[in-house]
């Protein structure tokens, strides 16, 4: 029986689940010994924008007795079709069931995915807790950004790679190579390895007022801490990607040209826990463009990072590339500039660059407020950024602003009306029309091993006098603005910063049907309210609750590399709206990553050559 004949004409989107993608890679499922499949918990056009799982199959199929192939999550009306049929979840390269791969690898890059993986699990007829498979059974890992705080995911998930996983996925398949039919001798001697957290050789214990108490290892092989796994050089990138079928969220070519920021912006998780800085020599870069162009025929190629105009030869590296170029229509992205004038200098030496939206992210509408979140920028410099831009016919913009931020007053949130109103004048001034302005508003999220990690979450009470602020000072003004959910986001503060228990509410959630609760069509809060009252635990307790600083954290035993005392230091900082300068053009800050990387500050540091 044909899988895709039976039910592909009867979903949304069919492409999702076909497979055969130019540059997919199909091994001999018989011959090759271990069988990897790489499962991302969202849909196709989310997954396929993902950098991590393209590094991670180039580099299982690299191995000659591995086979990597890819897997999505179902939406709904695939779902029910493989439900109704019977069909097990399957990959998109041999349409085999996940059941019958060795390992499953999920990427956890964003709390309101979780449900998700219980329903990749259930969908292919795999037991969901941990604890309840057998040998025979896949092995369930799981990295990404969420793995630095692994405990609610921890019943469900066999092991966690924490930090990077290049070189530590590696070491893993030598351990299962040499215990692939002894599961438990398995995550025993994986548990020795740099980076790996297996949850069930710990014990973990809370006090009777319900914050967390410990964490214990049950076996000589589980270590505290879990130290996180840095690599000294970015990786070549992966020129030749599988090209979807159909268009993706980022549907081009990229080349992550940096990894790490030392900015310091303290609500930032990623800024904190993929420091150090590390650089593509530039040659790299050239030739790995030069590559996707020729192996996927893209003729726009992103160059990533958290920070693009951080590094150390921006300009020079454009210039190449677009002479280069010239001839070809090619077009660069650069996401995530700074707001300075550089950045539209940058931005109009791009080569065939249409006038299409510039983004910007202020995040704080007050001078004050972003000292605070140790991004400052004055207003003055903003608005001089925004008057090149409408000199040089940039009319439509995007800015990001978030509301809930430490120490932040009313006058904050007004700040960002006041904002956006200048910013609208100056528009009109210069081009004698309005700018075509578009402000995102999220609510601030405290995350795990940031400074902001004691705080606690504004509640929805406090949020929606904001909102309403923002609306009536937008109204007539021809700004489009959106905002995020406030319940969402009290959900992800409370799966971000949760501990072991939330696992049951996890579960229960999804027994509810909760899943995509990303997707505000499918988020179902009532869910979760009733999963929570059920399991006799409070959202609140770890959304809203402000932390003391003695209390010990349910992420603790994950060192970062970014020590404790840096980040109650900045904590300080931030309450005086003290500013701490990027390391990479001052002094050290003394994060803790020297302890690990001694020459860190030279050997990462912008225009010194790598060694």
């Amino acid at each position: 029986m044909n899988i895709l004949d039976d039910i592909l004409h009867e979903v949304s989107r069919p492409a999702r689940y076909s497979g055969g993608e130019w540059n997919s890679i199909i091994k001999d499922w018989q011959a090759t010994p271990i069988r990897i499949a790489l499962a991302f918990p969202d849909v196709y056009e989310v997954g396929m924008s993902n950098l991590a799982l393209p590094i991670l199959y180039k580099i299982l199929n690299d191995q000659p007795d591995i086979l990597a192939e890819r897997v999505y999550a179902p939406w709904l009306d695939m779902e029910t079709q493989l439900k109704q049929h019977n069909i097990p979840l399957f990959s998109l390269e041999t349409k085999h069931s996940l059941k019958d791969f060795d390992i499953i690898g999920f990427s956890l890059g964003y709390e309101l995915t979780y449900t998700n993986v219980l329903n990749m699990l259930d969908l292919a007829e795999i037991p969901l807790l941990s604890h309840q498979r057998k040998d025979s059974h896949p092995l369930i890992i799981a990295g990404g950004s969420c793995a630095f705080n692994p405990e609610p995911m921890a019943d469900f998930i066999d092991l966690f790679v924490i930090g990077d996983a290049e070189e530590a996925i590696l070491k893993i398949l030598e351990v299962f190579r040499a215990c692939k039919s002894n599961k438990e001798r398995m995550l025993r001697q994986a548990a020795k390895l740099p980076g790996i957290y297996v949850p069930s050789l710990y014990e973990v214990a809370h006090h009777k007022d319900g914050t967390f108490d410990s964490i214990t290892p049950k076996v000589p092989e589980a270590k505290l801490p879990v130290e996180r796994q840095i690599i000294d050089k970015l990786p070549q990138p992966v020129t030749s990607p599988v090209v979807p079928h159909i268009k993706v969220v980022h549907d081009r070519g990229a080349v992550e040209i940096q990894r790490g920021c030392s900015r310091g912006c303290r609500f930032c998780q990623a800024g904190m826990i993929y420091r150090p800085v590390r650089e593509l020599p530039e040659q790299q870069v050239i030739e790995s463009v030069a590559q996707l162009i020729s192996n996927c025929g893209y003729n726009e190629v992103s160059l990533v990072s958290l920070s693009t105009g951080d590094y150390h030869n921006i300009s020079e590296l454009i210039g190449q590339l677009s002479r280069k170029y010239y001839h070809d229509n090619l077009t660069l992205s650069l996401p995530s500039l700074r707001l300075d004038t550089s950045s539209i200098e940058l931005i109009e030496s791009l080569p065939h660059r249409r006038k299409t939206t510039l983004t910007f992210a202020p995040e704080a509408g007050t001078e004050r407020l972003r000292q605070v979140i140790n991004k400052h920028i004055p207003e003055e410099a903003m608005l001089d950024t925004f008057t090149a831009a409408f000199e040089k016919g940039w009319l439509n913009l995007k800015l990001y602003f978030m509301v809930g931020l430490p120490t932040e007053t009313i006058e904050d949130v007004k700040g960002i009306v006041d904002l956006v109103t200048k910013t609208c004048q100056l528009g009109k001034k210069i081009r004698n029309k309005p700018p075509r302005l578009r402000i995102s508003v999220a609510t601030f999220v405290p995350k795990p091993h940031t400074p902001c990690q004691w705080l606690g979450q504004d509640t929805e009470e406090q949020l929606t006098p904001k909102h309403e602020l923002l609306k009536q000072g937008f109204h007539r003004t021809g700004v489009h603005l959106s905002w995020q959910d406030t319940k969402t986001s009290q959900l992800e503060a409370a799966l971000s910063r949760g501990d072991r228990r939330l696992g049951k509410v996890i579960h229960k959630a999804w027994e509810l049907g909760s899943r995509f609760d990303a997707w505000q069509e499918c988020f179902n809060y009532d869910n979760w309210l009733h999963a929570f009252k059920e399991c006799k635990l409070d959202p609140a307790f770890y959304a809203n609750r402000e932390r003391p600083k003695d209390e010990v954290l349910p992420w603790q035993h994950i060192d970062i590399g970014v020590k404790s005392a840096f980040l109650k230091k900045e904590y300080q900082h931030m309450q005086q709206g003290k500013e701490t300068p990027d390391c990479r053009h001052g002094h050290c800050n003394a994060c803790g990553l020297q302890q690990q990387h001694p020459d860190c500050q030279q050997k990462f540091k912008p225009n010194v050559k790598l060694v």
